[in-house]
């Protein structure tokens, strides 16, 4: 058994026995190491001390407890602190909110577990301010983690620096050279986009320990709030996005940046469409009708850089200005999957029933209404959108069922694409 195996073994064992009390020397007794050794071995593999690990799984499942409405002191005394007290000062010590401030931001949502296998990233805020106060000269160092949209589901890639900056963390230097290179160009273009912040010695980024490190500041207003869209504002705000997304994408159709080339009928076909198959079943008419009209149209749809992840986490508004944030996964596709993509995130999101998802189908047609007063959608554009909409959700679906992290997010889109295939006509424009 190789020593990455050894230390999932051991998270696998803290998040089985969270509520009760676990010591290193318990880790490493179940190891075979002696406690020096595996206290070495647990932090180079995982990023942070064991002990502190340990606390931090503890505070983030027992305020997932809490935001659920159970009773604050008995859940802080089921994970071990003394008091409500104690649980309160380790709380924002370590998540840097108080409880209160984490569950009124926050849904609850249950922590996933650390997989060592799936490269996550977990690195303790001392070491994320040690980097900054190295390389960047900012008053305020203080690290907080980030969260997906409005739900508890930690960012593993950025932090918070103080209240005016974001700190970008990734094993891959190409993630975070294609983040420089978008950023600065729609900079230089005058878009609503944050803006990178060199080094004391006047680079963009930093390298330590494997990883790379790039700063931005941090883009004034607030992420767009998904349940907007339920309300009468809701189609304003659709086609005020989807005017934006053609602003940002005829920025992104002038930049030249190293990013990956996507042909998204291949992989759907070859790769997503097959094992998406094994968790819900697709009606023969429209495989059929995906294979034959959307193949003969797929050459001709405009291609380009595209943002590829815009979802409401990635959304700001500042008045009535909107900017994109997270490039990451940048890449040349078709340009309407940008809008696709933006349609089901606002989709997860909002839609409980029959109700709200024709609500959304509304939503959907004023993101694609706002894009095409800015950027005209060609007729075989406005003919291949159902198909896209759906590739999106089989590639989602394929890609979140490789780790057992997103099992919650799997159930939401299987969920999400069936209602989309029972109303698929309804997608034409």
């Amino acid at each position: 058994m190789d020593n990455r195996q050894i230390i999932q073994n051991s998270i696998d064992y803290v998040e089985e026995n969270l509520k009760a009390e676990i010591t290193a020397n318990d880790l490493a007794d179940l190891s075979g190491f002696c406690v020096f050794y595996f206290y070495r071995l647990f932090q180079s593999t995982v990023g942070m001390p064991v002990m502190q690990y340990i606390l931090h799984r503890k505070l983030l499942n027992a305020i997932f407890e809490m935001g659920r409405g159970k009773k604050k002191i008995d859940i802080a005394l089921e994970y071990g602190f003394s008091s409500y007290a104690s649980f309160y000062k380790a709380f924002k010590r370590e998540i840097g909110y108080t409880p209160s401030e984490f569950l009124n931001k926050f849904k609850a949502e249950k922590p996933s577990k650390f997989i060592v296998k799936d490269g996550d990233i977990m690195i303790s805020h001392k070491k994320l301010s040690a980097v900054v106060i190295e390389n960047w000269d900012i008053a305020d160092n203080t690290i907080k983690d980030t969260y997906y949209g409005n739900c508890a589901r930690r960012n593993e890639n950025a932090f918070y620096v103080g209240e005016n900056y974001i700190l970008k963390v990734s094993h891959y230097f190409a993630q975070i050279k294609k983040q420089i290179e978008l950023l600065t160009a729609m900079k230089a273009s005058g878009l609503y986009t944050a803006e990178i912040v060199p080094t004391n010695k006047g680079c963009y980024f930093v390298e330590k320990n494997d990883l790379y490190f790039c700063l931005t500041k941090r883009l004034e207003g607030e992420h767009i709030n998904p349940q907007k869209f339920n309300e009468p504002v809701g189609k304003s705000i659709a086609c005020n996005l989807g005017k934006s997304i053609a602003k940002l994408h005829m920025v992104l159709n002038t930049v030249e940046a190293a990013v990956d080339e996507v042909n998204l009928y291949e992989n759907v076909i070859n790769q997503s469409l097959p094992k998406a198959k094994s968790f819900i079943d697709i009606p023969d008419y429209i495989i059929k009708s995906y294979s034959e009209v959307f193949k003969t149209i797929y050459n001709s749809l405009p291609k380009q850089i595209i943002h590829r992840d815009i979802n409401p986490g990635n959304v700001i508004i500042k008045e009535n200005e909107i900017g994109f944030i997270d490039f990451e996964l940048s890449e040349r596709n078709l340009r309407i999957y940008d809008l696709c993509y933006a349609a089901t995130a606002i989709l997860s999101e909002t839609v409980n029933n029959k109700e709200t998802f024709d609500n959304w189908i509304d939503i959907y047609r004023n993101i694609i209404l706002g894009y095409d007063k800015v950027l005209k959608l060609t007729e075989e554009e406005k003919q291949a959108l159902p198909y896209v909409v759906l590739s999106n959700q089989l590639v989602c679906i394929a890609y979140f069922s490789n780790y057992s992290k997103f099992k919650n997010i799997l159930n939401s889109n299987i969920h999400m694409t069936k209602m989309i295939l029972d109303n698929f006509e309804k997608l034409n424009f």
